[in-house]
């Protein structure tokens, strides 16, 4: 079963309706969030080089035209229309590593209607997904302030693609690595990981099993210390280090407990067992909040491993995203349901140093200074250069957050920065939805 058919049902009838219409004009879709979770100052731009690939490789096969008919308990002939459509359109979006803001497009798709329809559910799912959880993710970033973080996080995401985006996600806001192999591979980032407690349970004691993992792995190890008593634990990692004349890049783990006091405990015994060199690692359900907390206490931690609660956006888990008609065949569209009004038009967003970013329509010039953020990357089906890297748009990233206010970017409360509309959206914003009115 390919990607084509991961789609919401109502994209297959609505694509088939506009090819029997001859409704094939080029329609503009423009993907964006509604409103920011209450506890985000701000978003980052992801998931959209996954969203070009799917593009650059769609394609509506035989089999793919007979799922459809399936779905629908119809004849393949009625869905044969649908066969060989590929996408031949136009998008411009927000580079990954962009910082964006409440409804400024992602990305906006140009392409006759029935192809910019049916690509829907996929470009959101991948969109709203990899934004939600790699603006969960750099907050842990920031709170760490400049140690390393790691992603671990994949035996609770919600499905291993979603694991597999999740690490790739957090490699983009800058972590240190992943528990992830597969993603290490794919994307070349540095695998990070330990032992868990069923390993040190397994032997007769937990000398037994630091030394045996030792002498597994010649190099730096990382000895997990909390599987009986955290304290004892650290002296018994001690002695092992020192005795196998281990020290710089090895660490002890801490998985449990009051990790702040633990951490202080854990580094005066390794700093008394003459191993300074020795680091100290945590984990155990942080997040941001958690990493805040024990940074702010001057928690002797060296490396944070967060998981679960990263993975899945937890107290974020989803955003209030949408993918609207803006334009058909030259003439500007809007919703007017309630709560839920969109604005018409192909669009640009203009950011402005030390200034809230503008939303304009995409062919009036930006304020003075302003940059836009919204670039062309497809036409014609095809994509205009090489994919993004995630150095590249970690990069961004960086830069995008030196420029945010303090309070859009702090852990707790934030404040978030907003966009506004030009003088000429606003203008046709108003006009349209009078006259759709009345």
């Amino acid at each position: 079963m390919s990607d084509v058919t991961t789609t919401d049902l109502y994209e297959v009838t609505m694509a088939l309706s506009y090819l029997l219409e001859d409704m094939s004009r080029p329609a503009t879709f423009s993907l964006f969030v509604r409103d920011l979770p209450s506890e985000r100052g701000f978003l980052v731009s992801a998931g959209i080089e996954p969203a070009l690939d799917y593009l650059s490789a769609f394609r509506v096969t035989p089999s793919d035209v007979e799922d459809f008919a399936s779905a629908l308990h119809r004849p393949y002939a009625d869905l044969s229309p649908l066969c060989g459509m590929t996408f031949t359109g136009e998008v411009r979006a927000v580079p990954e590593g962009r910082v964006v803001f409440a409804g400024e497009p992602l990305l906006e798709v140009t392409a006759p209607l029935a192809e910019a329809q049916l690509v829907e559910t996929f470009l959101l799912n991948q969109v709203s997904h990899q934004t939600a959880v790699a603006s969960k993710a750099v907050r842990s970033v920031l709170a760490a302030a400049g140690r390393p973080v790691v992603d671990f996080s994949l035996r609770r995401t919600l499905g291993t693609s979603a694991g597999m985006q999740a690490a790739r996600t957090a490699a983009l806001t800058g972590f240190a690595g992943t528990s992830n192999v597969a993603a290490a591979v794919r994307w070349g980032l540095p695998a990070s990981g330990t032992m868990a407690h069923s390993y040190v349970e397994a032997f007769p004691d937990e000398e037994a099993a630091f030394r045996a993992f030792a002498r597994a792995h010649p190099g730096p190890v990382t000895f997990l210390v909390d599987t009986y008593d955290s304290v004892r634990g650290v002296r018994t990692a001690a002695r092992v280090l020192r005795d196998l004349g281990r020290g710089p890049g090895c660490a002890v783990r801490l998985d449990s407990g009051d990790l702040g006091d633990l951490a202080r405990r854990a580094r005066a015994e390794l700093d008394r067992s003459g191993l300074p060199g020795v680091r100290v690692v945590a984990s155990g359900g942080l997040d941001e909040y958690g990493v805040d907390t024990l940074v702010r206490s001057g928690a002797p931690i060296d490396v944070y491993a967060v998981g679960t609660r990263v993975g899945t956006s937890a107290d974020a888990p989803y955003l209030d995203s949408a993918y609207k008609l803006v334009e058909y065949d030259g003439r500007p569209v809007m919703k007017l349901s309630s709560a839920k009004v969109t604005s018409p038009g192909r669009k640009q967003v203009f950011r402005r140093p030390g200034g809230d970013d503008v939303i304009a329509l995409r062919d009036e010039p930006g304020p003075a200074g302003a940059e836009p953020l919204l670039r062309t990357v497809m036409r014609d089906g095809r994509r205009l250069g090489p994919p993004d890297t995630l150095p590249q748009g970690h990069a961004r990233l960086r830069a995008d957050l030196a420029g945010l206010p303090a309070d859009a970017v702090r852990v707790r409360a934030p404040r978030p920065a907003r966009a506004v509309f030009s003088e000429r959206l606003s203008e046709l914003t108003a006009d349209l939805s009078d006259r759709l009115r009345s």
